[in-house]
């Protein structure tokens, strides 16, 4: 029998069946899956399937269609419930990532890829809506870095498994994602079996939402989702093709990054909670210039491998401050708003991933320096957009402009 439980009676439960506890838990188990995918990805589509830089940016095209489908979560959660969706996304990614390697041509690829994303877009939307509805306004910054922290753990055994243990076993690409995407799986039904079903104390609009006043949210969705494709689609497939990086190497550098972030994560969370929402994401994105900048070098100077290796360390890390996008909207959002915006938001913030990746990627085979000169200089617009955050964020003062126009009257 499934128990239902507000959160305030969630308090009186063990530790392990709080709410919060929830939120770790599938913390943990959708890297397994994704960033298994992930770290192969790149090696695999060129040894398998002999990608190049325009079929790459299909594959990824492909993959964004349904994080900007996000909006459809609105009409699910009318049927079926938010948690209860959440965990059947983890079970579709870790299904699909799991039989990655059993169809290694394009089509193949294209459609596992789809599902996969499905999977992880929808838990993705979900699980942000959870967050701001389970977790507290006065702890959230630091509790969001926590779980950060939590996700690059996971990631963080996922390539080092990879790694240390690809040369010597003689792992194979089916091994590794059938690993992979089972243990998420597995996760997920533990996660349906073990847990009650949390009530939110604030039901949620089930229906699209678009308000005006949270148009400076929408924008800096807008702009983080395009401006992370070309990370996410070109920044790892340079130190493959560039500099030739084998899974190991890669796996390596990966694994860098994660122990950088279990350090950082929940400091990221501290220095949003200690200098608000405007400053660290100004921060951010001044980063964020300058390393897409020197991303551009690195091909128009021909830099070494080194440079570009700590390039992508710094790019991961500056990603990181983009959790203070979360409570920016939790402070300035309706209570009930939060499951319906965080569907638009996924989908406002993939109306770029739908198209930019498979045109960036026919620039790329003219000019890679030019792919990151554009990052660049959507790193600024968000700059831009960043100094209009109100120090002091809530419903009322959404931006800037409101105290302004408050103080001319």
């Amino acid at each position: 029998m499934i128990d239902f439980l507000t959160l305030d009676q969630a308090r009186d439960q063990p530790l392990w069946r709080r709410p919060i506890t929830l939120l770790f838990l599938m913390a943990l188990a959708m890297p397994i899956a994704f960033f298994t995918w992930y770290a192969l990805l790149n090696n695999f589509v060129q040894e398998v399937a002999d990608f190049d830089g325009a079929d790459i940016g299909l594959l990824h095209t492909v993959r964004e269609i349904p994080g900007f489908l996000s909006f459809l979560v609105v009409f699910l959660i009318i049927v079926v419930r938010e948690q209860v969706l959440g965990l059947v996304s983890l079970v579709l990614l870790g299904a699909a990532t799991a039989v990655t390697a059993w169809y290694p041509q394009l089509t193949g690829i294209m459609i596992l890829t789809f599902i996969s994303s499905v999977g992880f877009h929808y838990y993705e939307t979900v699980n942000q809506s959870l967050q701001l509805q389970w977790l507290p306004k006065d702890r959230a910054p630091q509790i969001l870095g926590w779980l950060m922290a939590c996700g690059s753990a996971a990631t963080f055994c996922v390539y080092f498994v990879i790694m240390v243990l690809w040369e010597p076993l003689g792992l194979t690409y089916n091994t590794v994602f059938m690993v992979g995407g089972g243990i998420t799986v597995a996760l997920a039904l533990v996660a349906m079996l073990a847990y009650p079903q949390y009530e939110s104390p604030h039901p949620q609009v089930k229906k699209l939402v678009l308000r005006r006043r949270y148009w400076l949210y929408y924008a800096l969705q807008f702009m983080s989702g395009a401006r992370r494709q070309i990370f996410m689609v070109f920044a790892g497939f340079m130190m493959v093709e560039k500099f030739g990086f084998a899974v190991h190497e890669v796996a390596g550098l990966y694994l860098i990054n994660l122990v950088l972030n279990m350090l950082i994560a929940p400091m990221l969370g501290r220095i949003v909670a200690r200098f608000g929402e405007r400053n660290a994401l100004m921060f951010e994105y001044t980063g964020l210039v300058c390393v897409f900048l020197a991303y551009g070098g690195v091909y128009f100077f021909d830099w070494g491998f080194q440079v570009a290796a700590v390039l992508y360390v710094l790019d991961h890390m500056f990603f990181g401050l983009a959790l203070a996008l979360k409570t920016y909207f939790q402070k300035i959002g309706a209570p009930g708003d939060m499951a319906p915006t965080a569907a638009v938001a996924f989908t406002i913030n993939h109306i770029a991933a739908v198209f930019l990746p498979v045109l960036l990627g026919l620039l790329w085979l003219a000019s890679p320096a030019a792919v990151f000169v554009l990052a660049a200089g959507m790193a600024f617009v968000s700059f831009i957009l960043s100094t209009m955050i109100p120090r002091h964020p809530e419903e009322g003062n959404e931006t800037v402009f409101v105290q302004r126009l408050r103080a001319a009257e």
